[in-house]
This record gives structure tokens, C-alpha cells and sequence, in this order.
């Protein structure tokens, strides 16, 4: 990746890495290249950090600095900045988050005129502007400087949106939803309830630094324990910006993305709809996944880890549906991005149309056993695993080991000073072993002192 940019835009600890000085030439550098010298909107949104409105004043400053008009949608999900970037004819969308990260984090993230994230090209593009001092020959004066525009329809219109891409209501339902105080914490009881679901909410009472704490899809502790204490038919648990859905059954158990691909994409391939008979997901995808669906006769095609590298390959492709296990999921025929409410919707409409309990249909997939390890290295070293001879011996050997019937995935964190380490396979204490063991591996190889001696 980038120098600025990670797998999902800017990131960082907001007013220390993530400065509002930053912030204005992103607006600036982002919103000159994005118009390709047209006048036009940006579509503004964010989630419900306290830092955001500190960055989002400094964002529209550039924005506004090159002459282009900002609308100011407010506190809403990333996909509906997504949405609202198409449905308003805007020259772009951006979204400030850090999505699932501690409050301390925030982050800015662009989406193109048709609501796509940009290509990594596109984003060194707009980087090299920022860091290598590039000229915007652009000061507009008097009347031509750009307006902030401030939206109260935004939300209105994706829950209008939503709303119209099922056929059914959700009468008779009980769901349970914990907002993890973050960008849904309004949207998601208006949105159920509208489609007369029952529903019982939790942490939907943001204060500017609770998101995400101990809340939310990246504790789904919080909600399994809900569903069952209200009896209710579904859980839903969502992240700081509602990109993604981590689901739970009637019975408290996990519904995580693989699980709801599996579910969708059965039900879209029983409908004909399931284009290209096959369904995208990434290399972090449970091997149970391409055990079922090869049962089924559907294709799966794996991309890196980014929901954006999902959507590239099925726009390549003309695939409908992807994701990934984490809870990114693509329905590209309503929207085009992960989108956490849109899925929760689709996975809920499945239920009801196939008059079966959530659990009986979590079981048409059963999970490998895998399990995700950090090794943290410094920042600069996480691409150097590619150069380590001791490293790489080290995987060649366990794969050979595995003999098919399992796999090794090593990733750099997009966000994070860490190396993940993923091992899958049938044996749960060995692959835990083996996990913790190739961590610390990297970690000593990687590590700042063992990396001074060899390379400096």
C-alpha cells in the first residue's frame, strides 16, 4: 500500500497521526483530483468519534478551498455515504471512521462518482500530491469558492433506500441489535421498526468516545447475550461505521460473513439469481465455505483481504454477491460497498422466504478450525516476511505438512504495526500451536533490533 493510504483509506490516532493539517490537504488533494477540473458536490459523512468533527471542519476547508461544495450528511454509515454519493450525483463521497478501532482512531476513505472505494492507483495518485509537495494551481475567489451545504435527508433517503430492496415485512420477528454506539445507533431502530419488526436495541447512546467499547460486532459477547435473555429470533451487531454484520441465531451461536454467504448465496443461486454461479470472497475465507458451495455446485474466487478487492473481482467478473468472514458483504445489485444493515436485511428476508429457524440455516456450512494470531513488528517491517529466508522455510514447511488439508495466510494489518498469521485445518490444538509459534517467529525476525543488525 500507500504511504498514507492502508487498505481502507487513512487511518490513524486522530489529532497525533491523523492531524486536522492533514486532514485539509487530504480534503484539498482528494477533491482537485477527483473533480478532474469539473465544479461540482462531495458527499460528507461520519460516524460518532468526537474527533470527527474536528476533521470534518478541516476536510471541508480543503474541499471547499478548490472551489467543489460539500454536503454534510452527518452522523451515518459508510455505505450510505456510498449510496447518497450516486443517488445526489455528487463527484465523490467521503467518509470519516475508523471503523471497528478504538475511539482514539479515526480515518478519511474516498468513494468515486459511482460510490466505489478508489483504486490503489487513484489513492497513490492523490498521496504524491499530498507528500511530494505537488502544485494545486486552484485559489478561487469571491463567489466561485466552494458552500457547505448541511443535508437532513440523507439518512431518510437510505432507509427509503433500504426499504425497498426486500418484498417482505418483518412481522413476527424479534430482533435484537446492539448499535456499538456507533454511526447506526438512529438509523437501525427507524429502519426495523418502519418494517414493523419487533425490536430491542442496545448501545445506541453515543457520547463521542464509547464506540466500540466492548460493544459492538467486535464483541459479539454483548449480543449472543441479548438474543437470549429477549428470546429473540436474530441478532445483529454492527461496527463503528455499519460496514459490516456480524450475526447471531436464536440459539446465541455466530453467524459470521462465510456463514451468511453460504446462506445467501444458496438461497440467490435456488432463485437463479446468482450470476456467474458464483459467489467472491478472500483468502481469510473458511475453507468450509468452498467445501459447501463446491457441494452445491457454486464457484468461489478469493481476492486479498479488503472488501474493495472483492468488488474489483466481481466487477471484473459481473459476480453479485461477495464478502468477507469478518462481515463485509456485497450485494452489488443495491449497493457498492459492504453494508451492514443491507445484509442484516438480506439475511433476515432468507429467514422469512424460507420459513426455516436462523440456526437451521447456519448449519448448511460447518467451519474448518482456524484460528488468527498478531506477531507485532514495527511498522515499516510488516512486507518484510516476503524477504525472510527463515520465515518462509518455516511456511513451505507446514504446508507441506498440512499435505491439502489445510493452509497457511500471512497478512500485514493494513492499519496496525502487525503481521496476522491465519493457520486453518482439521486439528484445533495443533493448528493453535502452530499459529503462536510462527508469531513469535516473525516477531523475532521482524523485530526492530534483529532487523537494525541485518539491514542497517
Amino acid at each position: 500500500m500507500g504511504r498514507l493510504f492502508g487498505t481502507d483509506g487513512v487511518r490513524g490516532i486522530a489529532n497525533k497521526d491523523l492531524t486536522p493539517e492533514l486532514a485539509f490537504n487530504i480534503g484539498r488533494a482528494g477533491a482537485y483530483f477527483l473533480s478532474n477540473g469539473k465544479k461540482g458536490n462531495i458527499v460528507v459523512g461520519r460516524d460518532t468519534r468526537k474527533s470527527g468533527d474536528m476533521l470534518e471542519q478541516a476536510l471541508t476547508a480543503g474541499i471547499l478551498s478548490v472551489g467543489l461544495n460539500v454536503i454534510s450528511v452527518g452522523i451515518v454509515p459508510t455505505p450510505c455515504v456510498a449510496y447518497l454519493t450516486r443517488k445526489y450525483n455528487a463527484l465523490s463521497g467521503v467518509v470519516i471512521s475508523a471503523s471497528h478501532n478504538p475511539v482514539e482512531y479515526n480515518g478519511i476513505k474516498f468513494f468515486n462518482e459511482k460510490g466505489y472505494k478508489l483504486d490503489d492507483s487513484i489513492e497513490e495518485k492523490i498521496e504524491s500530491i499530498i507528500l511530494d509537495r505537488g502544485v494545486i494551481d486552484l485559489r478561487p475567489i469571491a463567489g466561485d469558492i466552494g458552500e457547505k451545504i448541511v443535508s437532513e435527508n440523507g439518512a431518510r433517503d437510505y432507509i427509503d433506500h433500504l426499504k425497498k430492496t426486500i418484498d417482505t415485512d418483518l412481522n413476527g420477528l424479534k430482533i435484537a441489535i446492539d448499535c456499538g454506539n456507533g454511526a447506526v445507533y438512529d438509523i437501525a431502530l427507524k429502519l426495523f421498526t418502519e418494517l414493523n419488526g419487533d425490536v430491542v436495541v442496545i448501545n445506541r447512546e453515543p457520547n463521542g468516545v464509547n464506540i466500540n467499547v466492548n460493544c459492538g460486532s467486535t464483541n459479539p459477547a454483548m449480543i449472543k447475550k441479548l438474543v437470549l435473555k429477549t428470546k429473540a429470533d436474530i441478532g445483529l451487531s454492527y461496527d463503528g461505521d455499519a460496514d459490516r454484520l456480524i450475526a447471531v441465531d436464536e440459539k446465541g451461536n455466530i453467524v459470521d460473513g462465510d456463514h451468511i454467504l453460504a446462506i445467501c448465496g444458496t438461497r440467490l443461486k435456488e432463485e437463479g439469481k446468482l450470476k456467474n454461479n458464483g459467489i467472491v470472497g478472500t483468502v481469510m475465507t473458511n475453507m468450509g465455505l468452498d467445501v459447501y458451495l463446491k457441494s452445491k455446485g457454486i464457484n468461489i474466487v478469493k481476492t486479498k483481504v479488503g472488501d474493495r478487492y472483492v468488488i474489483e473481482e466481481m466487477l471484473k467478473d459481473g459476480y453479485v454477491l461477495g464478502g468477507e468472514q469478518s462481515g463485509h458483504i456485497i450485494f452489488l445489485e443495491h449497493n457498492t460497498t459492504g453494508d451492514g444493515l443491507l445484509t442484516s436485511l438480506q439475511l433476515i428476508d432468507t429467514v422469512k422466504k424460507t420459513n426455516k429457524r436462523l440456526s437451521e440455516l447456519n448449519n448448511l456450512m460447518v467451519n474448518y478450525p482456524q484460528v488468527l494470531v498478531n506477531a507485532k513488528v514495527k511498522n515499516e517491517n510488516k512486507n518484510r516476511y516476503l524477504e525472510d529466508e527463515v520465515i518462509k522455510e518455516r511456511i513451505r514447511n507446514l504446508e507441506f505438512e498440512f499435505n491439502g488439508e489445510g493452509r497457511v495466510v500471512i497478512r500485514p494489518s493494513g492499519t496496525e504495526p502487525l503481521v496476522r498469521v491465519m493457520i486453518e485445518g482439521k486439528d484445533q490444538n495443533k493448528i493453535d500451536k502452530m499459529a503462536t509459534e510462527l508469531a513469535d517467529l516473525i516477531e523475532k525476525r521482524l523485530g526492530e533490533k534483529v532487523w537494525g543488525c541485518q539491514y542497517n
